[in-house]
């Protein structure tokens, strides 16, 4: 779990990154918990292939609140929100690909929303791990 560690630790900065750590969801979330960051989990494999499934999915992972819009303002407006509490958030995206393959646009603004969040100054530290393979995404980084 080299590129997450370096994550956790801060050695690697926060952002949106490739990663292909074949390592089970729990034992993810176990290292992220136990270094005191939040975690969430999207299985874009079987809930995320149209932009209203990922939407779903990503409300859930993270906990968001009941008003949760369902659409990629609302998804800004509570990315913003997330975080109190922890020492950062790792959002887990397995089976990116299937949206980024089946939506191209969607899969853009996605990342583009993410991304605001990634780079905000909000003081709590976002990262978001697209794991598994897909088509390239210019400007990910891979923890690889």
């Amino acid at each position: 779990m080299s590129g997450l560690a370096a994550v956790l630790s801060g050695r690697e900065e926060p952002g949106i990154h490739l990663w292909h750590g074949a390592f089970d969801v729990a034992d993810v979330r176990h290292s992220v918990e136990h270094a005191g960051w939040g975690f969430g989990h999207v299985d874009g494999w079987t809930r995320g292939d149209t932009k209203a499934a990922f939407l779903a999915a990503v409300g859930q992972a993270l906990a968001f609140p009941d008003h949760y819009g369902h659409n990629f303002d609302a998804l800004a407006d509570c990315l913003h929100d997330i975080g109190a509490g922890v020492d950062g958030v790792v959002l887990l995206w397995d089976g990116w690909a299937t949206l980024a393959r089946a939506d191209e646009k969607a899969f853009s603004i996605a990342l583009s929303v993410l991304g605001s969040r990634v780079h905000a100054d909000r003081g709590v530290p976002f990262s978001v791990l697209l794991r598994g393979e897909g088509p390239p995404v210019p400007g990910v980084t891979s923890l690889d």
